[in-house]
């Protein structure tokens, strides 16, 4: 048997609301990876196992790859097995805990020393954008914004905020997938200064709610009109389960990512209330959906003892 390596990665919620592309936080929910070096294969089980077994590992393998090729090293043959947690195509950052443990165990598997910034820059070229690989790397609620970087890789600034741990978070899981790009293929190309400067100011009230407590503020800070107005075509419900979160007593609610996910950040005494009132939203509108409560996660990606 060859050596290897078990990574953890956190699923993640990007977006928060207002934070389009810029916010995201990791949960308390982990996807698991086994590398085994000198041989090759891909196995998984669990949460899409079906769909996860089709894609035989492809964005995991092209993490891996990446890595090495990032040093100028040969790519070593791999055996990858993933016990998936997180519900896939639902906005909960699946393809994200994929990309950042290719990366992770080429890492250290490979004695790469990529550092944080390396390894987030390699996961946002395949990922596209930062906000799910931000977190599902390092943890935390995570603000993110791109740089001018050296002309051949961009920048990314990055500041990680850790979670309290009064919070506890609702995700009401639909029983569809929605892809991202379907997601963002709704978007409009251009959005009215009103609209820009009213998101701007949101996502600036949620980092200094979220850093002061002010827990009361969590809800207007959340509010959005860049992406989900839009994306309510796409999740029948959207704006009655966001509603109804509120309304059984969430602090604050969003559509998890790309969704079809919605959040709810609740207090521990609230968090029944609000997942009742979440699944009955979306059964209105004839959509199954599961519940899963956790709590923001403080941890990254992180190698099994």
């Amino acid at each position: 048997m060859g050596k290897g390596v078990r990574v953890l990665v956190p699923a993640t919620t990007a977006n928060l609301g207002a934070g389009f592309d810029c916010l995201g936080m990791a949960l308390n929910l982990y996807n698991v990876f086994d590398f085994e070096l000198g041989s090759e294969g891909f196995t998984a089980a669990g949460e899409g196992e079906e769909s996860l077994r089709a894609s035989s590992g492809r964005l995991i393998y092209r993490a891996w790859q990446a890595a090495y090729e990032y040093r100028n090293q040969a790519v070593p043959p791999v055996k990858i097995n993933l016990k998936s947690n997180i519900p896939i195509g639902r906005g909960l950052g699946s393809s994200a805990t994929a990309i950042i443990a290719g990366l992770f165990a080429a890492n250290y598997l490979g004695e790469l020393a990529l550092d944080d910034q390396e390894l987030l820059l390699l996961a946002t070229e395949i990922e596209g954008h930062p906000d799910n690989v931000a977190p599902a790397l390092l943890g935390g609620l995570v603000v993110t914004a791109n740089g001018d970087g050296d002309g051949q890789r961009p920048a990314l600034h990055y500041v990680v905020l850790e979670p309290p741990g009064e919070l506890q978070a609702v995700l009401a899981v639909p029983a569809f997938e929605l892809s991202t790009a379907k997601a963002r293929s709704v978007l409009p190309k251009n959005v009215s200064r009103q609209d820009a400067v009213f998101n701007v100011g949101r996502a600036a009230l949620l980092v200094a709610a979220w850093s002061s407590r002010r827990w009361d503020l969590l809800g207007k800070a959340m509010e959005d009109r860049l992406h989900q107005p839009m994306r309510a075509a796409l999740v029948p419900g959207l704006t009655q389960v966001l509603e109804a979160a509120e309304g059984a007593g969430a602090l604050g609610a969003a559509l998890s990512g790309a969704g079809p996910s919605v959040i709810a950040l609740t207090l521990e005494e609230q968090a029944a209330a609000v997942s009742e009132a979440m699944e009955r939203a979306f059964s209105a509108h004839g959509i199954d959906c599961k519940i899963i409560r956790t709590t923001p996660a403080r941890q990254g990606a992180y190698l099994a003892d």
